[in-house]
């Protein structure tokens, strides 16, 4: 079995590697995808060097904060948010990845406190148009990317999207450069937008070579889930 920090150490050679392969200029950061995964597990990797970790809820992402307080840890909400969690998101999370209408935008915005950072967000893109899946859909963005840049307490950095898992990498393929697509247009508009969130475990290499340059890790950094 695996170290942590040998299992950290692979995955950022491989995000090396195809950012070499993308001919990419930007830096692609690793966010560990910790849902369900203990404390211990996270502080294992995060003595391996891992600072950036994306959790699904917020009920189970404040339990972690708060036994994992003293690494100062950056953490992402990448799961649906519910509007009866927005409070504790907006003053629990550092980034909230799964902007994807303006309730939640509304709601982020009164709950985060002045004596905090602006939060961070991206607009969550069904790129799809699953039924089953959150996010808006692409021609919604600008309008949603609006809303955003009103706020004082929110910070738009871009956008993330899961394409459908069911899909086979040529499929995916139009689906990443899609969103390619649409980052660059939203980054036009808003320069200090900077960040396009897609790829995991199983095409994050496929990810990057359409853009991508935060990429969400879970099962190639903690093992398969039992």
């Amino acid at each position: 079995m695996s170290s942590p920090e040998q299992r950290l150490n692979s995955v950022l050679q491989r995000i090396a590697t195809a950012t070499q392969n993308a001919g990419c200029r930007d830096r692609v950061r690793l966010l560990a995808v910790s849902k369900t995964q203990s404390d211990t597990a996270i502080r294992a990797l995060a003595a391996a060097g891992q600072r950036a970790f994306g959790e699904n809820y917020v009920q189970e992402a404040s339990a972690k904060h708060d036994a994992l307080r003293d690494l100062a840890l950056e953490w992402h909400l990448i799961g649906h948010l519910q509007s009866n969690k927005a409070r504790e998101a907006a003053t629990r999370f550092d980034w909230v990845q799964s902007v994807d209408r303006d309730s939640v935008i509304a709601a982020l915005a009164r709950h985060r406190s002045d004596t905090q950072a602006p939060l961070n967000v991206l607009i969550q893109v069904n790129i799809d148009g699953e039924r089953s899946k959150s996010g808006c859909l692409p021609e919604q963005i600008a309008a949603l990317a609006a809303r955003i840049a009103c706020q004082s307490r929110l910070c738009l950095r871009g956008l993330m999207a899961i394409p459908d898992p069911e899909h086979d990498a040529q499929q995916r393929a139009i689906s990443f450069s899609r969103m390619q697509q649409a980052y660059c247009q939203l980054r036009d508009s808003y320069p200090r937008v900077d960040t396009l969130s897609m790829g995991m475990s199983g095409d994050f290499e496929q990810a990057i070579a359409h853009g991508a340059n935060l990429v969400r890790i879970g099962t190639a950094l903690f093992g398969p889930r039992e």
